[in-house]
C-alpha cells in the first residue's frame, strides 16, 4: 500500500488530468461528443502505456549507460523536486505552455496520441517523475514484487482518472471552475515535492551505507 500512494501521489501530481481536462474541453470543443469520448478512451490507453515503460523500462535504458541506481535515484529525486516547485510557484505557466502544446490539436483529426498524449497529458515530466519511482524500486524478492504490482496499479489508477476527467470534461469544468482546479494543482505539488525529497533521500542513504 505505501509504494501504491507514493506512485499514485507522485503520478497524478505531475500529470494533473484534472486541469488537463480544461484544456482538452476548450481544443476539441468543436468535436462532437462521440468523438471527445473516442478521443479521451485513446488517450487514457495510450497514457498507460507510456507511464508503464517509463516505470519499467526507463531505469534499465539508464543503469545501461553505467548510471548506477543511487544515483538515479538522487538525480529523479532532484528532478522531481524541481519540477514539483515549479508547479507549486507557478501553476499558471505550466498550464499555458500545456495549452500550447494542446492548441497542435485544433482541426486534425488523428491526435490522440500526438499531441493530446505526448506531450500534453503524459510528457517529459511525466516520463521524468515514472523514471525516478521506478528508480526507488526494491532491490529484489517480495518487495521488489509488491512494488511492481503497487506502482503499475497506480498508472494504471492514473489512467482510468486521465479518460475519466477527459471524457467528463465540461462537466468537470463546471463544477470546479479555474480557481478550484488551481488550488488542487497546488497541493498535488505539493505533495509531489514531498515525494521527490524522499526518493533523493532514499538515493542518498543508500550511498552512504555502500560506503559504510
Amino acid at each position: 500500500m505505501p509504494h501504491f500512494l507514493l506512485a499514485l501521489s507522485a503520478l497524478f501530481s505531475i500529470v494533473n488530468p484534472i486541469g488537463g481536462a480544461f484544456i482538452f474541453s476548450s481544443v476539441t470543443a468543436d468535436r462532437s461528443h462521440a468523438e471527445r469520448t473516442a478521443l479521451a478512451g485513446k488517450i487514457g490507453i495510450y497514457s498507460a502505456l507510456v507511464m508503464l515503460c517509463a516505470l519499467w523500462i526507463g531505469t534499465y535504458i539508464l543503469e545501461f549507460f553505467g548510471i548506477s541506481l543511487a544515483a538515479l535515484r538522487i538525480a529523479g529525486g532532484l528532478v522531481v523536486a524541481v519540477r514539483a516547485w515549479e508547479l507549486l510557484s507557478t501553476p499558471e505557466q505550466s498550464d499555458e505552455r500545456k495549452q500550447q502544446q494542446a492548441d497542435d490539436a485544433v482541426g486534425s483529426d488523428d491526435v490522440a496520441f500526438f499531441p493530446l498524449t505526448m506531450p500534453f497529458t503524459t510528457g517529459p515530466g511525466t516520463i521524468s517523475v515514472a523514471i525516478a519511482l521506478g528508480a526507488n524500486r526494491p532491490a529484489d524478492g517480495r518487495d521488489l514484487a509488491a512494488f511492481v504490482v503497487s506502482a503499475s496499479a497506480a498508472a494504471l489508477v492514473i489512467a482510468v482518472t486521465i479518460w475519466l476527467s477527459y471524457r467528463w470534461a465540461d462537466a468537470l469544468t463546471a463544477l470546479l471552475g479555474r480557481t478550484r482546479s488551481q488550488i488542487v494543482t497546488r497541493l498535488s505539488a505539493f505533495l509531489l515535492l514531498c515525494v521527490g525529497t524522499q526518493i533523493t533521500l532514499n538515493g542518498v542513504i543508500e550511498v552512504f551505507h555502500l560506503q559504510g
